[in-house]
């Protein structure tokens, strides 16, 4: 079954079926342990929306067991604003109920109010700081502090308007973006949803009106899609699990914004997703979908073979369905792993972490935020770290070690001067620049020279000289150097004596 971030709190007879489940052992008393001491602590205590406050927390364990985490970090779930908004609950208290690994994981959520700073900007800086540099120490913090993020996200209409866009666009410009980069996509697009919801509410309920209008159709197309596909897939005995997907509302409007369309000429409004067992399986389907529909140019992508620097691993094609389905439509197709990595991140890693494999796989994927840590080390402004920090995660590339060795090559290597072979741009050619593959549009702008030898650098040919220049080039030089020096072309009627 596909699985899905919850959006209630979860029973706490279910969250321990599911902590025995994934996580065999004691992990279960901790779990209930953390469980009683939260509902202890928080007793009387009231959110802004007139619930008891304890529903936050167990919110947030509820988002935590949905991602398979470990008992610890559902157990810190439970306790993440016990040190915080509880007098008589200290550090040394957690560590001396629940042990050194559950109280870590609290400090690195924990935020510095019991420090002087100058302004609210200054201690929401050192803070993320903290954060990050916890982070850096235990990927896990940061995973709670994205639960308890998404949960304050979902209950934001009960702060004030002005609150509410502060906290939209901190979220919108980095825990957003940290989820992408831990390719945490769930929690990603529904961070990302939220934000827009305050941030720019008209828009917003627009797109929402427009994508509602268009339900009925749109759920009508995923059905044909899925028949069709699904008679073919049983017809070739593939074990699958299929369903179908609207884009998220901030997808849209990203599109809409960056390409300059309006809502009627969004047409890829839904995603088909289907999950196989192997690899081998996910080619398999892709050549059915492109034996069924026609693939549109340019929208194939492969990371599988590629993936991403956030650990994303899945086969993307867009194709059009012709006189039964003239729409476009997108279908993506992966493993049952590589869904719930795509899912869930470094989450769904750090259970291998903790059996003791996989390990340097997860640091060798999270070595950008090092170099973020590194790079920012030295910053003391406040501003200039959340700043540097949105830059970082914003950047379209993580940074990484570099072992390919285009990563030394000159500028000019990587440069469009490769010759062309096709029949359609040699067949106006003269011959030598047929046989040669000269380019006859504009060259670039002058490069460093491309060595000898090179499949790019161009052909080397006499530069052309009018005949007067020649003549007197010619007689100028002495009679040593005469045979060297250039000469008259033989005319016309000369070629054809020769003949």
């Amino acid at each position: 079954m596909l699985t899905y971030i919850t959006n209630e709190c979860m029973p706490l007879e279910k969250m321990l079926a599911r902590v025995q489940k994934h996580h065999p052992g004691d992990g279960c008393l901790l779990v209930k342990k953390a469980y009683e001491f939260a509902e202890n602590a928080h007793r009387g205590q009231v959110r802004k929306s007139g619930e008891p406050y304890f529903i936050h927390p167990v919110s947030v364990a509820s988002i935590l067991t949905d991602l398979m985490i470990d008992a610890p970090t559902i157990a810190a779930g439970f306790l993440h604003d016990t040190v915080e908004d509880c007098k008589d609950i200290t550090l040394d208290t957690i560590r001396a109920e629940f042990g050194e690994e559950v109280a870590q994981l609290v400090d690195g959520v924990t935020k510095l109010d019991k420090l002087d700073f100058t302004n609210r900007e200054e201690q929401k800086a050192e803070s993320l700081r903290k954060m990050i540099l916890a982070m850096s120490k235990d990927i896990r913090v940061v995973i709670i502090k994205l639960a308890d993020r998404l949960h304050n996200m979902r209950t934001l209409r009960f702060q004030p308007e002005e609150r509410q866009k502060a906290i939209a666009h901190e979220t919108l410009d980095i825990y957003a973006p940290l989820a992408h980069r831990l390719g945490m996509n769930s929690i990603k697009s529904e961070l990302e949803d939220l934000s827009f919801k305050y941030i720019d509410p008209d828009a917003f309920h627009d797109i929402a009106q427009k994508v509602g209008l268009r339900r009925t159709e749109r759920e009508e197309n995923i059905r044909m899609v899925i028949s069709e596909l699904s008679e073919k897939l049983d017809a070739q005995h593939i074990h699958y699990e299929m369903d179908g997907r609207p884009k998220h509302l901030y997808s849209i409007y990203k599109k809409m914004k960056g390409q300059g369309k309006t809502f009627d000429q969004i047409y890829d409004l839904i995603a088909v997703r289907v999950l196989v067992d192997t690899v081998q399986d996910c080619y398999t389907v892709l050549g059915i979908v492109h034996t069924l529909w026609n693939q549109i140019p340019g929208r194939f992508k492969d990371y599988i073979s590629v993936p991403k620097g956030n650990m994303y691993q899945s086969l993307h094609t867009t194709v059009i369905g012709g006189r039964k389905m003239p729409f476009p439509f997108e279908i993506q197709i992966r493993t049952w792993e590589m869904h719930r990595v795509a899912e869930f991140g470094v989450a769904a890693h750090w259970r291998y972490k903790e059996g003791g494999t996989g390990g340097g796989d997860l640091d060798n994927k999270l070595y950008w935020l090092r170099q973020i840590l590194d790079w920012q080390g030295d910053t003391r402004d406040s501003q200039e770290f959340i700043d540097s920090l949105k830059t970082d995660l914003f950047s379209d590339a993580a940074p990484r070690p570099s072992t390919s060795p285009i990563a030394s090559t000159p500028a000019w290597a990587t440069t469009a001067w490769a010759p062309r072979s096709t029949a359609a741009s040699c067949r106006w050619k003269p011959s030598w620049r047929r046989a040669t593959g000269w380019r006859s549009s504009p060259r670039p702008p002058p490069r460093a020279p491309a060595p000898t030898g090179c499949a790019w650098s161009k052909p080397s040919r006499p530069r052309p000289r009018s005949a007067s220049s020649l003549n007197a080039s010619c007689a100028a030089k002495t009679s040593s150097r005469a045979a060297t020096c250039w000469k008259r072309r033989p005319s016309a009627a000369a070629w054809r004596s020769r003949r």
